[in-house]
């Protein structure tokens, strides 16, 4: 059993792994809008774009989990000379992911999958690929990329989407060059003969795909035993890790009785990627010193994580610690960069949830503070709270504030039900928030004028609404401060107090906060 504490310490050795990744690559597209009319030219719906988004998917979504875990990578691939390749390498730059393995063939598409979505359901998907073979040329580059960078890395990973990156001659040289130098190769099979797998060492296919290859229909455990020893025999495997969904993770490996993991996904919204994520943790799991056997526990836990987002989606550290405890919920978890608060944005929408955005510094939290917030949830579906650093808030207010420090700050504000993700800002001003996560409700107190509200006008230009909620009479931060100070300084510093709070109304500045 995979112990919190050594799930822990294996955590904190992953950043010290290169991972070599070949394979597929291809780029997800989510368009997503309102349906409330059918074309005149066709019956069929018309669709009302009003957002999009793009994340990286096949062998990219499994370099996207490594480095979302902590890991290192380094990737070759083939892509084309196209708008989905810009977006590709935009991603991939996004991520820090070193690009000089990324080959562009002007005569094939990049692999790019749109889906159009309404009303939170699929209404189109659309795929630009072709599945042709990759040149000789391109494959002596990758092989020549593969051995540049074999010794620094401790593994292989070899991602098959079958779109003609990985072709028998390319997965033969690698496999071997991986075996010469002592590099386990873990695969992510595809196809019906595994073959061109032969003496890799760890395969991860799904149930589905273990029983195509086996030539048998899986139907029980025994069926799932039955198939996993007929490849690991005649492949010469090490070990093969079959993905089951719902059904766990089942582990076959030579002198060892195979084993099945039940899953620890709470909540299923979309199994896309998860097989990526579970390679992606086993492979790290493996290199970071755990046995295979608990490399496979944490790429359970990790995929547990994943299918309760949605679409394509990474997996972190954290999240992991918070489900082998089984506090995916706890208050520490809303806390979040603006990174991460973006990808959870766009797999929010997907689901047809609404976003609502406020801020403020929230210095000593009071009921004003939870009226505003209480009443900012009931806008949409998810709350998003952005708070002041300790600087800014020195900036904005004086050198003796704040009262409480930022992590504070966040922690409480986490702690409040309504509340579902917490992000501290440095600037001034919320204005690079409000631009990239575009809520579609932004509210503040009503002691403001809409056009005094930072980003209201960034709101407005793409459909969003700005809310301005009443505020409690005769409560304020600095009200609170004065209070607590009138009650221990001598009588003549009460007056200049007094005095002071008369000028200070604790006003949220036209700056943005509260």
């Amino acid at each position: 059993m995979l112990t919190r504490q050594r799930l822990n310490e294996t955590l904190s050795r992953i950043s010290q792994q290169i991972v070599l990744v070949v394979g597929d690559v291809m780029l997800d597209e989510y368009l997503w809008g309102e349906v409330e009319r059918i074309s005149p030219e066709a019956p069929v719906q018309v669709v009302d774009v009003q957002r999009e988004f793009v994340t990286l998917g096949g062998a990219a979504n499994v370099v996207a989990n490594i480095i979302s875990l902590g890991g290192q990578v380094r990737i070759g691939t083939v892509i084309g000379q196209d708008a989905g390749a810009e977006a590709l390498l935009s991603e991939f730059a996004r991520w820090g992911v070193p690009t000089e393995g990324i080959f562009q063939d002007p005569s094939r598409p990049t692999t790019r999958k749109t889906r159009i979505l309404a009303a939170s359901q699929q209404v189109l998907r659309i795929d630009r690929e072709v599945r042709c073979p990759i040149s000789p040329l391109w494959e002596e580059k990758i092989v020549d990329y593969v051995r540049e960078h074999l010794s620094e890395s401790a593994a292989i990973i070899l991602s098959d989407y079958q779109k003609g990156v990985l072709t028998d001659q390319l997965l033969r040289t690698i496999i071997n060059l991986g075996r010469d130098q002592g590099k386990p190769v873990f695969v992510d099979p595809k196809g019906i003969s595994y073959q061109k797998y032969h003496k890799a060492h760890y395969i991860t296919p799904n149930q589905k795909e273990a029983g195509q290859a086996a030539g048998m229909l899986i139907r029980s455990e025994e069926d799932v035993r039955t198939a996993g020893e007929k490849l690991l025999r005649e492949l010469e495997l090490e070990g093969v890790v079959i993905t089951r969904g719902k059904d766990g993770i089942s582990l076959i490996r030579r002198g060892h009785e195979p084993m099945t993991l039940p899953t620890r996904a709470r909540e299923v919204f979309d199994v896309s990627g998860a097989g990526d994520t579970a390679l992606a943790a086993l492979t790290l799991g493996y290199l970071a010193g755990l046995e295979l056997d608990e490399a496979a526990e944490l790429a359970n836990l990790a995929a547990g994580v994943v299918v309760g987002k949605v679409g394509t989606a990474t997996v972190t550290g954290a999240e992991i610690l918070a489900a082998c405890a089984g506090t995916q919920n706890e208050a520490d978890q809303k806390i979040r960069t603006l990174a991460e608060l973006t990808e959870i944005v766009c797999r929010c929408r997907l689901k047809g949830q609404r976003i609502v955005f406020t801020n403020g510094c929230f210095d000593l939290l009071h009921v004003g503070h939870i009226k505003l917030l209480h009443e900012a949830r009931s806008f949409g579906d998810v709350l998003i709270v952005a708070v002041n650093d300790d600087h800014s808030i020195r900036r904005l207010k004086g050198p003796n504030r704040p009262c409480m420090g930022q992590e504070e700050r966040a922690r409480l504000l986490s702690a409040l039900t309504c509340v579902d993700y917490v992000v501290i800002f440095q600037e001034d001003t919320p204005h690079k928030l409000i631009a990239a996560l575009k809520p579609d409700v932004l509210v503040k107190g009503a002691d403001y004028r809409k056009s005094e509200v930072v980003g209201w006008e960034i709101v407005e230009r793409y459909g969003g609404v700005v809310k301005l909620v009443d505020l409690e009479q005769n409560i304020s931060t600095s009200s609170i401060i004065a209070k607590i100070l009138s009650h221990h300084q001598p009588q003549e510093q009460k007056r200049g107090i007094d005095q002071k709070q008369e000028h200070d109304k604790d006003k949220v500045t036209a700056r943005g906060n509260v």
